[in-house]
């Protein structure tokens, strides 16, 4: 099961204990286990701020019995309100990514769950409704992954650089530089990741929502943020990968 799958049958599950106890208060669903599937939920920043309200404001099944019996005095009013409420979610974690997303997914969490992680998952969840955000978030990754490996390698960085900067200085930590290598295949592909990494950084400052915008500024549509986080996810791979390679010899 992929990870898409198993958020989908998490949520699922979440609704079903919830419509299941809207039924009756004494309804036996395990209360431990909601509280367990709910925080977990509520640490998954792709989702987090799509849950239900009620989800988020009724920690336990006392709190939400009271919530939910205001809703509707018949327990199929109760059943649709729940339903209507984790629609928009389900066809969120329904809606079809693009394969490279889970594997970049995985390495950058077992990388560094706490945050460049999280600022990965929200490139992803704002590719298609909120393209400056998914712009400033992919550029946000790379200088996130550039920082981590930097300070665990000890090297010595300006931590006021800009992205080509610190992206330079970790090419360098991890003999990627085109400079480094002997063949002239390798100087050309890193030499075109440097040159992909410069333009991130200028397609954000132009594109994002980082800066003002004057009245005559194009706006990016989905696919430039479908483009720009793709390519983010994957150099930030490769410079990981490399990273954890280098750490086994």
């Amino acid at each position: 099961m992929n990870p898409r799958e198993e958020l989908l049958e998490k949520l699922e599950t979440l609704q079903n204990m919830l419509i299941s106890y809207s039924r009756y208060e004494s309804a036996k669903v395990d209360p431990a286990e909601f509280k367990s599937l709910r925080d977990e939920l509520l640490r998954d920043p792709t989702v987090k701020d799509r849950l239900p309200r009620f989800v988020r404001t009724h920690r336990d099944f006392p709190q939400f019995w009271g919530f939910i019996k205001r809703q509707s005095p018949s327990y199929e009013g109760r059943r649709q309100y729940i339903c209507s409420e984790f629609a928009p979610l389900l066809d969120f974690a329904e809606r079809p990514g693009s394969p490279a997303d889970e594997a970049v997914s995985e390495i950058l969490s077992r990388f560094d769950t706490e945050h460049v992680h999280q600022v990965w998952a929200r490139a992803l969840e704002r590719r298609a409704d909120d393209p400056e955000g998914a712009i400033t978030s992919a550029r946000t990754l790379l200088e996130a992954v550039c920082k981590h490996i930097l300070d665990e390698s000890g090297a010595q960085y300006d931590d006021g650089a800009d992205l080509p900067k610190l992206y330079r200085v970790t090419a360098e930590a991890l003999d990627l530089a085109p400079s480094q290598q002997s063949e002239d295949n390798f100087k050309r592909i890193f030499g075109g990741c440097q040159t992909v990494v410069e333009n991130l950084g200028s397609l954000r400052n132009k594109l994002s929502d980082a800066h003002g915008k004057g009245k005559s500024l194009t706006r990016p549509e989905p696919r430039h943020a479908e483009l720009a986080v793709n390519l983010s996810g994957a150099i930030a791979m490769f410079l990981v990968e490399t990273w954890e390679t280098q750490q086994k010899r």
